[in-house]
């Protein structure tokens, strides 16, 4: 009976000895560290090379072991020591002073592996809490910092905790002590009445028990942190951001991404309205738009294809260029943004497209696109046309539409009220400088490609709903000389076919329509085939021509400012509506006085080329070389009338692909339709 009795009581003895002696070890660990600063005078080593390093280790080794012995949500007596002395915030203090020199780095890699690897949850608790706040103050504040690595580190554990619990969010964004009921759960308060003495071997025993308060934790109650300060875990991801090494801020951008992602309503309320989250992210962007030199050429800007917030840096097989990096690097944010947007919970990325909208477009763009100086106009245009060319949030996309069209779908009056920006702009495509047509041009046209309705709606619909082109109540045009009567056009009085102007072919039949009454697509192909002369045509003469052929050259060349027009026409040609059809690619619309469309604008063009190539000597030959000069076949010198000879290769071009546009858009139906070969290339 009694050698049971004592192995039974040796069998409790030995299953306790564990816990006594990990918390033995724990305090003497900890004791080590203390007792280092109280008797090293040597203030020059690293670190590293004391025996603090090996001492958090072991102390971290201690609380993970001693995890996997306690039950399921239950505290062991070295957490408890760790959360009643408030160890955490003793280092952090050791880690501000930077004594021993690497402390602090130590010190973020100690409070990464404690929150990491300890599956208790410990964020909730103020003698983890506070620290937590002090150390995100003390990184990412200074650029280049030594520490950036553990620091970003130190943010990912972070952003992982949140991850698995987005209620974090607001509290340690807050600063504040929020705490939820958890159910059959009993675990240390974080308030301790006071420390005891790092010099002690066990803790103080309290009234309420030996390691602290054992309490079921209260519903929701909050208590201030007096020391948040401002800078939190937002405003170190976002330094952090800024770093000058590649992973650390792609680390960075990826932790703040998962943040404004996982979002709780309440949490992304409180990002928006009581954290620094879009403001910081906003002002970054425009620091980076305002350090870009104040002379970029738009060909460089619309050369730097490529760049995206993963790999912001300028692609290295492109030409080089004054401002590429730093252009790249604006890029490269505004990328970032976008994502942003893309991703945030629905409230995050309303307010940061909000704020791009209004510190970038509004207070920085605006007034350059407005600006006296063309320089200023020809940057900012180039800049907001690379910038659309990137954007794809549908948040940040609806912005830029209403920043560049404004929220009217209507045509503004005469006398409405001040210009808009939208008729500035459109201004600007017959600018005096060709070089800021053409930029605007391709504002334009980048816009055109964008997924959203008003765009369309904006520019061209609003001006053709209605039909005020055509003649009310006039019957359909008998003939094709009906529609082309150049006399009765107050456009065209200046007796173009009695100065030499004859179409390619004799004036086709009346045009064929179809049951609904619309003109065939047969007749309408043909008008555009037909309308270049063929003295002016010399695409037969070479193989593989074609619109596109001549695109890559445009940039800086004579002829560029015809051919962006002509692109961005052919671009409103495609769009599937039955409006733009009509007025666009329908050559025989009856049109109202005083109204022009595209075919009727073309045939006063080639009436007047016409006119203009009487007076070129060897017109064919030389036509034909300025063909193959704009291919690339033969060496670009320079001939006379070179401008009008290019001119002549891009509307001949133009014809041909309004001819296929018009085709794709309604393809013949039927065995017996006879349709002239399409432009080839393009059908």
């Amino acid at each position: 009976m009694l050698s049971r009795l004592g192995a039974l009581l040796q069998e409790a003895v030995g299953a306790r000895e564990p816990s006594i002696d990990l918390l033995e070890a724990f305090v003497e660990h900890w004791k080590g560290i203390t007792h280092y600063y109280i008797e090293s005078t040597d203030e020059n080593t690293p670190a590293k090379k004391t025996d603090i390093p090996w001492r958090l280790k072991q102390m971290l080794d201690i609380l993970v072991y001693e995890e996997r012995q306690q039950a399921a949500g239950e505290a062991g007596p070295c957490l408890e020591y760790l959360l009643q002395h408030k160890i955490l915030e003793t280092l952090c203090t050791l880690g501000k002073a930077e004594y021993p020199p690497g402390m602090r780095q130590q010190v973020f890699q100690f409070f990464s592996k404690v929150l990491a690897q300890v599956q208790h949850p410990l964020l909730h608790y103020l003698s983890v809490h506070r620290p937590v706040q002090k150390l995100l103050r003390l990184g990412g504040t200074v650029p280049g910092s030594l520490t950036e690595k553990e620091e970003v580190q130190f943010t990912t554990v972070l952003c992982s905790k949140i991850q698995q619990d987005p209620a974090l969010l607001t509290y340690i964004l807050e600063g504040k002590k929020t705490v939820t009921r958890k159910k059959a759960s009993r675990e240390p308060t974080a308030l301790p009445q006071e420390p005891a003495s790092p010099d002690s071997k066990t803790p103080d025993r309290g009234p309420c028990g030996a390691w602290g308060v054992t309490a079921p934790l209260p519903a929701e109650t909050e208590e201030p942190d007096a020391g948040t300060g401002e800078s939190n875990l937002i405003t170190s991801l976002t330094n952090l951001c800024k770093s000058k090494k590649g992973r650390v801020a792609l680390k960075a951008q990826e932790n703040l991404l998962l943040l404004v992602s996982v979002a709780s309503q309440a949490a992304a309320t409180y990002l928006v309205q009581s954290s620094p989250c879009c403001p910081v992210i906003v002002e970054h962007l425009c620091h980076l738009y305002q350090s870009l030199p104040t002379l970029l050429d738009p060909a460089d800007i619309a050369a730097l294809e490529g760049v995206s917030w993963r790999l912001p840096s300028a692609p290295s097989d492109e030409a080089s260029f004054p401002g590429k990096e730093a252009l790249a690097a604006f890029l490269g944010w505004f990328d970032y943004c976008d994502q942003l947007v893309m991703e945030a919970h629905t409230v995050v990325a309303d307010a940061l497209a909000k704020a791009v909208a209004e510190k970038l477009f509004v207070e920085i763009l605006q007034p350059q696109l407005l600006h006296v100086s063309e320089q200023s106009i020809l940057t900012a245009t180039a800049l907001l046309t690379a910038l659309l060319r990137q954007l794809r949030a549908p948040a940040l996309l609806r912005e830029a539409v209403a920043f560049l069209l404004g929220t009217e779908q209507r045509p503004a009056a005469p006398g409405d009220g001040p210009c808009t920006l939208c008729t500035h702009l459109v201004r600007h495509c017959d600018h005096l400088s060709d070089e800021i047509s053409i930029a605007t041009l391709r504002l334009f046209e980048e816009l055109l490609q964008k997924p959203h309705e008003q765009i369309i709606r904006s520019l061209i619909l609003c001006h053709l709903e209605g039909r005020p082109y055509v003649v009310r109540g006039s019957p359909e045009p008998e003939s094709y000389e009906d529609t082309l009567d150049l006399e009765e056009d107050p456009y065209f009085t200046d007796g173009l076919l009695n100065a030499g102007f004859q179409p390619s072919a004799k004036h086709p039949p009346a045009p064929a329509t179809n049951s609904d009454g619309k003109t065939a697509v047969t007749e309408i192909v043909n008008s555009f085939l037909c309308l270049v002369p063929e003295e002016a045509k010399t695409s037969a003469f070479l193989e593989d021509t074609g619109y596109d052929t001549y695109v890559h050259d445009a940039y800086g060349l004579p002829y560029s400012l015809n051919l962006q027009v002509t692109s961005v026409l052919s671009r409103l040609a495609l769009f599937p509506h039955p409006l733009i059809h009509e007025y666009l690619l329908d050559p025989y619309i009856n049109l109202a006085p005083g109204c022009r469309s595209l075919f009727s604008v073309l045939v006063r063009v080639i009436g007047d080329l016409m006119q203009r190539i009487q007076r070129v000597p060897q017109f064919p030959g030389k036509l034909l070389l300025v063909r193959k000069q704009l291919m690339g076949q033969v060496p670009g010198e320079q001939l006379d009338h070179q401008t009008l000879l290019q001119g002549v290769v891009v509307l001949e071009e133009f014809c041909k692909e309004l001819a296929a546009i018009a085709f794709v858009k309604f393809p013949p139906h039927g065995p017996h339709l006879c349709l002239s070969p399409p432009p080839e290339g393009h059908v």
